[in-house]
């Protein structure tokens, strides 16, 4: 049996070729950081990360870097407990998740949401959903 650390913080990501979006959350959906690196440097960040929040989880989404992106966190980072989320739709949860954050301004403003992009990656924003769907499969939080 896994033996998991009893934290305020876990680490969401939704991994990508080239680049992932990486989110820290409080057990109550909270984001207190994302951000979005080179895939090249996952490890390394999210070591750091770890022991930056005292915590062993981390959420990562099912898409299609996924398993790679697990296999080698548990081989480099073996006291991680890996949770897969299913990150299906998490695309458009992050791109409502961004335009919350950073409402249209000016003339914008007359564009409904659903016809714009944001005008940068939203992959921070994904994490941050897949994190809270995390919350929400295991009643952790409602909503």
């Amino acid at each position: 049996m896994i033996q998991m650390k009893t934290s305020d913080y876990f680490i969401a990501v939704d991994p990508g070729r080239e680049k992932t979006g990486i989110a820290i959350l409080t057990m109550s959906g909270s984001a207190v950081w994302h951000g979005i690196i080179n895939s090249d440097y996952l490890v390394d960040e999210i070591k750091n990360i770890a022991a930056e929040y005292d915590t062993d989880l981390l959420v990562i989404g099912s898409g299609t870097s996924s398993k790679a992106k697990q296999q080698l966190l548990q081989k480099s980072l073996p006291f991680l407990n890996i949770v897969v989320v299913d990150e299906y739709r998490t695309t458009d949860e992050a791109r409502k998740l961004y335009f919350a954050a950073n409402p249209p301004q000016g003339l914008k403003k007359l564009i409904p949401l659903g016809m714009q992009t944001p005008p940068v990656p939203v992959d921070d924003y994904a994490a941050i959903a897949i994190g809270r769907r995390y919350l929400k499969q295991n009643n952790i939080i409602n909503g």
